[in-house]
Protein backbone atom coordinates (compact mmCIF):
# COMPACT_ATOMS: atom_id res chain seq x y z
CA UNK A 1 0.00 0.00 0.00
CA UNK A 2 2.39 2.40 1.00
CA UNK A 3 5.03 1.34 -2.19
CA UNK A 4 1.58 2.11 -4.03
CA UNK A 5 1.28 5.53 -2.95
CA UNK A 6 4.96 6.11 -3.35
CA UNK A 7 4.45 5.59 -6.68
CA UNK A 8 1.38 7.70 -6.99
CA UNK A 9 3.00 10.70 -5.27
CA UNK A 10 5.84 10.12 -7.69
CA UNK A 11 4.17 10.50 -10.80
CA UNK A 12 1.52 13.39 -9.67
CA UNK A 13 4.98 15.49 -9.20
CA UNK A 14 6.75 14.04 -12.42
CA UNK A 15 3.61 15.41 -13.92
CA UNK A 16 4.17 18.75 -12.69
CA UNK A 17 7.80 19.03 -12.57
CA UNK A 18 6.72 18.74 -16.89
CA UNK A 19 5.02 21.88 -17.55
CA UNK A 20 5.27 22.67 -21.21
CA UNK A 21 7.44 25.63 -21.61
CA UNK A 22 6.55 29.00 -20.99
CA UNK A 23 8.50 30.65 -23.39
CA UNK A 24 11.27 29.85 -26.87
CA UNK A 25 14.00 29.93 -24.56
CA UNK A 26 12.87 27.50 -22.00
CA UNK A 27 11.49 25.19 -25.33
CA UNK A 28 14.77 25.67 -26.99
CA UNK A 29 16.41 24.04 -23.55
CA UNK A 30 14.14 20.98 -23.22
CA UNK A 31 13.85 20.49 -27.01
CA UNK A 32 17.78 19.82 -27.19
CA UNK A 33 17.05 17.43 -23.91
CA UNK A 34 14.10 15.70 -26.09
CA UNK A 35 16.16 15.04 -28.95
CA UNK A 36 19.56 14.33 -27.23
CA UNK A 37 18.97 10.76 -28.29
CA UNK A 38 17.95 10.77 -31.40
CA UNK A 39 21.39 12.39 -32.76
CA UNK A 40 20.18 13.39 -36.03
CA UNK A 41 19.25 16.54 -37.89
CA UNK A 42 15.78 17.14 -39.15
CA UNK A 43 16.08 18.55 -42.91
CA UNK A 44 19.00 16.32 -44.00
CA UNK A 45 19.56 14.04 -41.72
CA UNK A 46 22.91 14.61 -40.68
CA UNK A 47 24.62 12.91 -37.55
CA UNK A 48 24.31 15.46 -34.43
CA UNK A 49 27.06 15.56 -31.33
CA UNK A 50 25.13 17.14 -28.32
CA UNK A 51 27.66 19.25 -26.46
CA UNK A 52 26.42 20.96 -23.18
CA UNK A 53 22.82 21.61 -24.45
CA UNK A 54 24.20 22.78 -28.15
CA UNK A 55 24.10 20.67 -31.05
CA UNK A 56 27.06 20.48 -33.64
CA UNK A 57 25.86 18.47 -37.19
CA UNK A 58 28.76 16.19 -38.34
CA UNK A 59 28.87 17.71 -41.84
CA UNK A 60 31.74 15.34 -43.39
CA UNK A 61 30.12 12.63 -42.61
CA UNK A 62 26.49 13.31 -43.95
CA UNK A 63 27.98 14.76 -47.44
CA UNK A 64 26.42 18.73 -46.61
CA UNK A 65 27.81 20.97 -48.54
CA UNK A 66 28.14 24.68 -47.03
CA UNK A 67 26.36 27.18 -49.44
CA UNK A 68 27.31 30.66 -48.24
CA UNK A 69 26.90 30.71 -44.42
CA UNK A 70 29.52 28.32 -43.19
CA UNK A 71 28.89 29.36 -39.28
CA UNK A 72 25.25 28.87 -39.04
CA UNK A 73 26.02 25.67 -41.10
CA UNK A 74 28.50 24.45 -38.13
CA UNK A 75 25.65 24.39 -35.57
CA UNK A 76 21.93 23.63 -34.62
CA UNK A 77 19.34 25.74 -34.77
CA UNK A 78 15.89 25.25 -33.80
CA UNK A 79 13.66 25.06 -36.41
CA UNK A 80 9.70 25.93 -36.69
CA UNK A 81 8.27 23.41 -38.95
CA UNK A 82 5.23 26.06 -39.19
CA UNK A 83 7.22 29.07 -39.46
CA UNK A 84 6.47 31.91 -37.09
CA UNK A 85 5.13 33.93 -39.53
CA UNK A 86 2.12 32.41 -40.46
CA UNK A 87 0.87 31.54 -37.06
CA UNK A 88 2.06 34.49 -35.46
CA UNK A 89 0.73 37.28 -38.78
CA UNK A 90 -2.89 37.18 -37.94
CA UNK A 91 -2.07 38.28 -34.68
CA UNK A 92 -2.60 42.09 -33.87
CA UNK A 93 1.07 42.27 -32.02
CA UNK A 94 2.61 41.06 -35.43
CA UNK A 95 1.07 44.14 -37.30
CA UNK A 96 2.31 46.24 -34.48
CA UNK A 97 6.46 45.35 -35.02
CA UNK A 98 6.36 41.60 -35.99
CA UNK A 99 7.87 38.65 -34.30
CA UNK A 100 9.76 40.69 -31.90
CA UNK A 101 7.03 42.49 -30.59
CA UNK A 102 4.72 39.22 -30.53
CA UNK A 103 7.70 37.61 -28.37
CA UNK A 104 7.36 40.33 -25.84
CA UNK A 105 3.54 41.27 -25.44
CA UNK A 106 1.78 38.71 -26.66
CA UNK A 107 1.04 35.58 -24.51
CA UNK A 108 -0.65 33.11 -26.92
CA UNK A 109 2.12 33.77 -29.44
CA UNK A 110 4.40 32.69 -26.86
CA UNK A 111 2.75 29.40 -26.00
CA UNK A 112 3.07 29.25 -29.90
CA UNK A 113 6.50 30.08 -30.96
CA UNK A 114 7.10 27.54 -27.44
CA UNK A 115 5.46 24.40 -28.79
CA UNK A 116 7.48 21.56 -28.85
CA UNK A 117 5.62 19.72 -31.23
CA UNK A 118 6.74 22.06 -33.90
CA UNK A 119 10.22 22.31 -33.41
CA UNK A 120 13.32 20.29 -34.78
CA UNK A 121 16.92 20.40 -34.51
CA UNK A 122 18.22 21.70 -37.87
CA UNK A 123 21.58 22.84 -39.70
CA UNK A 124 21.28 26.82 -39.44
CA UNK A 125 22.41 27.43 -42.96
CA UNK A 126 19.17 25.78 -43.94
CA UNK A 127 17.08 27.16 -41.11
CA UNK A 128 18.12 30.29 -42.50
CA UNK A 129 17.75 29.93 -46.16
CA UNK A 130 14.16 27.70 -45.48
CA UNK A 131 13.07 31.20 -43.55
CA UNK A 132 9.00 31.02 -43.47
CA UNK A 133 9.17 30.20 -47.82
CA UNK A 134 5.89 27.39 -47.39
CA UNK A 135 6.65 23.49 -48.32
CA UNK A 136 6.15 22.33 -52.26
CA UNK A 137 7.37 19.54 -54.76
CA UNK A 138 9.59 21.76 -57.17
CA UNK A 139 11.22 20.64 -60.47
CA UNK A 140 14.28 19.44 -60.53
CA UNK A 141 17.04 21.16 -59.48
CA UNK A 142 20.79 21.03 -59.00
CA UNK A 143 21.79 20.43 -55.33
CA UNK A 144 22.58 23.75 -53.31
CA UNK A 145 23.76 21.83 -50.01
CA UNK A 146 25.70 18.94 -51.53
CA UNK A 147 24.11 15.25 -50.30
CA UNK A 148 21.06 16.89 -47.95
CA UNK A 149 18.29 16.33 -50.19
CA UNK A 150 16.59 19.85 -49.22
CA UNK A 151 15.59 22.29 -52.08
CA UNK A 152 15.26 25.88 -51.65
CA UNK A 153 13.66 28.39 -54.35
CA UNK A 154 14.62 31.46 -53.53
CA UNK A 155 12.70 33.22 -56.06
CA UNK A 156 9.23 31.20 -55.69
CA UNK A 157 9.97 31.15 -52.03
CA UNK A 158 9.35 27.33 -51.73
CA UNK A 159 11.00 24.31 -50.12
CA UNK A 160 11.35 20.96 -51.08
CA UNK A 161 12.14 18.17 -48.27
CA UNK A 162 13.44 15.01 -48.40
CA UNK A 163 10.75 12.36 -48.82
CA UNK A 164 11.32 10.77 -44.93
CA UNK A 165 10.08 13.71 -43.04
CA UNK A 166 7.29 14.63 -45.61
CA UNK A 167 4.65 13.23 -43.72
CA UNK A 168 6.49 14.27 -40.09
CA UNK A 169 6.15 17.95 -41.74
CA UNK A 170 2.02 17.30 -42.81
CA UNK A 171 1.30 15.78 -39.09
CA UNK A 172 2.98 19.08 -37.44
CA UNK A 173 1.13 21.26 -39.96
CA UNK A 174 -2.33 19.25 -38.96
CA UNK A 175 -1.44 19.83 -35.26
CA UNK A 176 -1.10 23.23 -35.08
CA UNK A 177 -3.74 23.76 -37.36
CA UNK A 178 -6.07 21.59 -34.61
CA UNK A 179 -4.94 23.54 -31.76
CA UNK A 180 -4.28 26.94 -32.52
CA UNK A 181 -7.06 26.99 -35.44
CA UNK A 182 -4.66 28.21 -37.78
CA UNK A 183 -6.08 28.50 -41.47
CA UNK A 184 -4.47 26.24 -43.85
CA UNK A 185 -4.68 27.04 -47.65
CA UNK A 186 -6.60 24.43 -49.64
CA UNK A 187 -3.39 23.59 -51.07
CA UNK A 188 -1.26 23.50 -48.15
CA UNK A 189 -4.22 20.74 -47.24
CA UNK A 190 -4.39 18.56 -50.30
CA UNK A 191 -0.23 18.54 -50.44
CA UNK A 192 0.02 17.28 -46.54
CA UNK A 193 -2.51 15.18 -46.79
CA UNK A 194 -0.97 12.91 -49.50
CA UNK A 195 2.57 13.61 -47.82
CA UNK A 196 1.12 11.87 -44.72
CA UNK A 197 -0.21 8.60 -46.72
CA UNK A 198 3.52 8.34 -48.62
CA UNK A 199 5.14 8.92 -45.35
CA UNK A 200 2.94 7.33 -42.59
CA UNK A 201 4.36 7.37 -39.08
CA UNK A 202 7.28 5.44 -37.95
CA UNK A 203 8.92 4.17 -34.99
CA UNK A 204 11.29 7.21 -34.54
CA UNK A 205 8.55 9.43 -35.06
CA UNK A 206 5.96 7.32 -32.81
CA UNK A 207 8.77 8.06 -29.61
CA UNK A 208 9.98 11.50 -30.40
CA UNK A 209 5.79 12.31 -29.80
CA UNK A 210 5.42 10.39 -26.78
CA UNK A 211 8.56 12.28 -25.17
CA UNK A 212 7.00 15.61 -26.33
CA UNK A 213 3.40 14.80 -24.87
CA UNK A 214 5.19 13.95 -21.51
CA UNK A 215 6.21 17.19 -21.61
CA UNK A 216 4.00 19.54 -23.67
CA UNK A 217 0.80 17.48 -21.35
CA UNK A 218 -1.16 16.46 -24.47
CA UNK A 219 -0.46 14.21 -27.55
CA UNK A 220 -0.50 14.89 -31.39
CA UNK A 221 -3.10 12.68 -32.45
CA UNK A 222 -2.19 12.79 -35.93
CA UNK A 223 0.46 10.88 -35.12
CA UNK A 224 -1.17 8.93 -32.66
CA UNK A 225 -4.52 7.99 -35.13
CA UNK A 226 -6.77 9.21 -32.90
CA UNK A 227 -7.26 12.30 -35.16
CA UNK A 228 -6.98 12.23 -39.29
CA UNK A 229 -7.01 15.41 -41.39
CA UNK A 230 -9.20 15.91 -44.12
CA UNK A 231 -10.18 18.43 -46.31
CA UNK A 232 -11.74 21.89 -44.39
CA UNK A 233 -11.17 19.98 -41.30
CA UNK A 234 -13.14 21.77 -38.74
CA UNK A 235 -10.10 22.86 -36.13
CA UNK A 236 -10.62 22.22 -32.07
CA UNK A 237 -8.80 24.83 -30.77
CA UNK A 238 -8.66 22.41 -27.62
CA UNK A 239 -6.78 23.20 -24.93
CA UNK A 240 -6.83 27.15 -25.09
CA UNK A 241 -8.74 29.18 -22.74
CA UNK A 242 -11.87 30.68 -23.81
CA UNK A 243 -10.45 34.01 -23.79
CA UNK A 244 -7.28 33.02 -26.12
CA UNK A 245 -9.87 31.04 -28.38
CA UNK A 246 -11.91 34.58 -28.57
CA UNK A 247 -8.88 36.35 -28.85
CA UNK A 248 -7.42 34.27 -31.88
CA UNK A 249 -10.65 34.07 -33.33
CA UNK A 250 -11.22 37.71 -33.48
CA UNK A 251 -7.59 38.24 -34.82
CA UNK A 252 -8.58 35.37 -38.00
CA UNK A 253 -11.55 37.51 -38.46
CA UNK A 254 -10.71 41.15 -38.52
CA UNK A 255 -7.75 43.07 -40.35
CA UNK A 256 -6.73 39.69 -43.00
CA UNK A 257 -6.59 41.54 -45.43
CA UNK A 258 -3.13 41.42 -46.74
CA UNK A 259 -0.92 44.12 -48.82
CA UNK A 260 2.31 43.85 -50.78
CA UNK A 261 3.49 47.17 -50.27
CA UNK A 262 5.54 46.36 -53.60
CA UNK A 263 3.41 44.86 -55.80
CA UNK A 264 0.51 46.99 -54.57
CA UNK A 265 -1.76 43.39 -54.65
CA UNK A 266 -3.64 42.74 -51.64
CA UNK A 267 -4.37 38.50 -49.54
CA UNK A 268 -6.88 37.27 -48.16
CA UNK A 269 -6.33 34.45 -45.45
CA UNK A 270 -7.35 31.58 -47.48
CA UNK A 271 -4.68 32.17 -50.02
CA UNK A 272 -1.08 30.94 -50.06
CA UNK A 273 0.42 34.66 -50.59
CA UNK A 274 -1.13 35.47 -47.61
CA UNK A 275 1.72 34.05 -45.97
CA UNK A 276 4.66 34.66 -48.61
CA UNK A 277 4.68 38.55 -48.49
CA UNK A 278 8.25 39.21 -46.31
CA UNK A 279 7.40 41.04 -43.76
CA UNK A 280 9.39 44.23 -45.01
CA UNK A 281 6.65 44.85 -47.67
CA UNK A 282 3.66 43.87 -45.45
CA UNK A 283 0.63 46.44 -45.13
CA UNK A 284 -2.58 45.37 -43.01
CA UNK A 285 -5.96 46.36 -43.83
CA UNK A 286 -9.34 45.79 -41.90
CA UNK A 287 -11.39 45.03 -45.32
CA UNK A 288 -11.11 44.57 -48.73
CA UNK A 289 -12.62 48.03 -49.61
CA UNK A 290 -10.03 49.76 -47.57
CA UNK A 291 -7.20 48.49 -49.75
CA UNK A 292 -9.06 49.42 -52.49
CA UNK A 293 -9.04 53.21 -51.93
CA UNK A 294 -5.47 52.67 -51.25
CA UNK A 295 -4.83 51.53 -54.51
CA UNK A 296 -4.43 48.06 -53.88
CA UNK A 297 -5.75 45.24 -56.22
CA UNK A 298 -6.39 41.62 -55.42
CA UNK A 299 -3.78 39.24 -56.61
CA UNK A 300 -4.67 37.68 -59.51
CA UNK A 301 -4.54 34.24 -57.73
CA UNK A 302 -6.47 34.90 -54.56
CA UNK A 303 -10.18 34.49 -56.27
CA UNK A 304 -12.65 32.95 -53.77
CA UNK A 305 -11.42 29.90 -52.83
CA UNK A 306 -8.12 29.99 -54.41
CA UNK A 307 -5.11 28.90 -52.62
CA UNK A 308 -1.96 28.20 -55.06
CA UNK A 309 0.98 30.55 -55.74
CA UNK A 310 3.41 32.37 -53.68
CA UNK A 311 4.67 36.19 -54.06
CA UNK A 312 7.93 38.00 -52.07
Amino acid sequence: MFKFMFCAVFFALSVVANAAPANFDSAKTIASRIYAPEKQEFYCGCAIRWQSGKGIPDLKACGYQIRKNGPRANRIEWEHVMPAQQFGSPLACWKQGGREQCGKTDALFKQMEADLFNLKPAIGEVNGDRAHYRFAILPAQAPQYGSCEVKVDFKSRLVEPRAEIRGDIARIHFYMADKYQIPLAKAQQQLFMAWHQQDPVDETERKLQQRIAQQMGHANDFVTGKKVWQLNYKASGFGLTKAKETALTAALVSGQVLGNKRSKLYHLSHCSGFNQVSERNQQWFESEQQALNAGFKRAGNCSAGASVGAED
